[in-house]
């Protein structure tokens, strides 16, 4: 496995992270609402889902899904269920008043739970599966050794973390979140419109 090869791996998979998606959203929606500490959790789980998605593609995946395609279809459903899920909820609670105090992480949003949120909406989207799935497989050796799936592994959470840490800083600026106070219901609902056209997007495709 050589430097070159490595590199390609970061850069490739780094313009996949940075693309806008669901888990950009995301960071960006709790960061404006709850702050970068939120925010940052929250990418910590979504640097994990990607994770686990990279680390299914160096060990299989792609074989399990052209041996059963049909798997790949209930997994795209089951994901856009959930991203019109996400979408409802924020449509919904879009005109409700937001707290400006910003205490240290209560119960019902514990650092725990933006993790696993994090992580299940990498899981439910299917576009990483595809991305890792394919374009990922094609840039690795067919038989590198075991530190290099490490290495790459520690890249795939770099990437997706790390970006959501930036988006989560940019929209937790008090600059940035005056101007959402102002104007919640609208970007929430933008938010949620725009989530809901992933979902649709994805059941269709």
């Amino acid at each position: 496995m050589t430097l070159a090869a490595l590199t390609a791996i970061y850069f490739v998979h780094l313009a996949a992270a940075i693309s806008p998606g669901p888990a950009v959203l995301l960071a960006a929606r709790t960061s404006l609402r709850e702050g970068f500490l939120r925010g940052t959790w929250l990418a910590v789980g979504i640097g994990l889902g990607a994770c686990i998605w990279a680390a299914a593609a160096l060990f299989g995946l792609a074989v399990l899904f052209r041996v059963a395609p049909a798997l790949l279809s209930v997994l795209k459903l089951v994901g856009a269920a959930y991203l019109l899920y996400l979408a409802f909820k924020m449509w919904r609670h879009a005109p409700e008043p937001l707290e400006t105090d910003l205490p240290r992480l209560p119960r019902e949003r514990s650092a725990l739970r933006l993790v696993w949120l994090g992580i299940s909406t990498q899981l439910a989207n299917p576009k990483p599966a595809v991305f890792f799935g394919t374009i990922f497989l094609t840039f690795i050796p067919p038989h590198a050794p075991l530190w290099a799936y490490f290495v790459i592994l520690c890249m795939v959470f770099f990437n997706d973390a790390g970006w959501n840490v930036v988006v989560a800083r940019i929209f937790s600026l008090e600059r940035t979140r005056t101007a959402y106070l102002n104007l919640k219901t609208v970007i929430e609902r933008v938010f949620g419109g725009l989530l809901a056209l992933l979902g649709l997007k994805l059941a269709l495709t």
